[in-house]
């Protein structure tokens, strides 16, 4: 069996099971010439679980708008962001392929080994894997309501107060106003839900502030 220690050290994780590890690196190419399993079932079981965990983390930063959410996600597990990310963590070498791997082989590879980590460690492991090889469009998610808060407090006022201007729609699909206070001054914001909305009037709040006091 080839030794993959450097690729378990670039990975951040360990195998217990290390016939394992050598399948998340076995093409399909390399496994019909040779005659062994293939790295596809692991890609397969990868794409769910990788889905899974982008989905955990951008509901774990706050996300309201479930079509905003689900464009991200797509972002975060298409194949170029996929590849790229084992190509910086230095994977791509270990990968075992018939002739020059393209860039399929290589974002699937990312699935696999999310697999093979979730198969061997667990939930846990796979999630600390994604984080921290994969940029997440969830970590870039600026947050308008804390960093309202915080540009306020560093001013000597209050914390900003949210009152709700209306709601509109039906119950099925509501659209809530919200009005953001703070320093003297107000700006509305629009959602789909009232944590949305304040969070969009913190944002245009925290832009007229800027805009008359300075970005400091």
């Amino acid at each position: 069996m080839p030794d993959f220690s450097e690729a378990e050290r670039k990975l951040g994780y360990v195998f217990s099971d290390k016939k394992l590890l050598e399948t998340c690196f076995t093409h399909a190419s390399y496994a019909a010439e040779h005659g062994c399993e293939s790295n596809e079932r692991l890609e397969f079981l990868g794409d769910a679980v990788l889905g899974f965990l982008v989905a955990d983390a951008l509901y774990a930063a706050g996300g309201e708008d479930e079509g905003e959410m689900t464009a991200m996600r797509i972002r975060c597990v298409s194949a170029p962001p996929l590849a790229a990310a084992v190509r910086a963590a230095g994977l791509d070498g270990f990968l075992r392929a018939e002739g020059n791997a393209g860039e399929k082989a290589v974002s699937s590879l990312f699935e696999a080994l999310v697999a093979g980590i979730y198969l061997d460690g667990g939930l846990d492991a796979a999630r600390a894997f994604v984080r921290a090889k994969l940029p997440l469009a969830a970590d870039k998610t600026p947050n308008y309501k804390g960093d309202l808060q915080e540009w306020l407090q560093a001013r000597g006022f209050s914390a900003p107060r949210y009152e709700t201007v209306r709601r509109e729609g039906e119950a099925h699909a509501p659209r809530f106003t919200v009005r953001a206070l703070g320093a003297d001054l107000s700006a509305e914001g629009e959602g789909k839900s009232l944590r949305a909305a304040q969070k969009d009037a913190a944002r245009a709040l925290l832009a007229r502030l800027r805009a008359d006091g300075g970005t400091q």
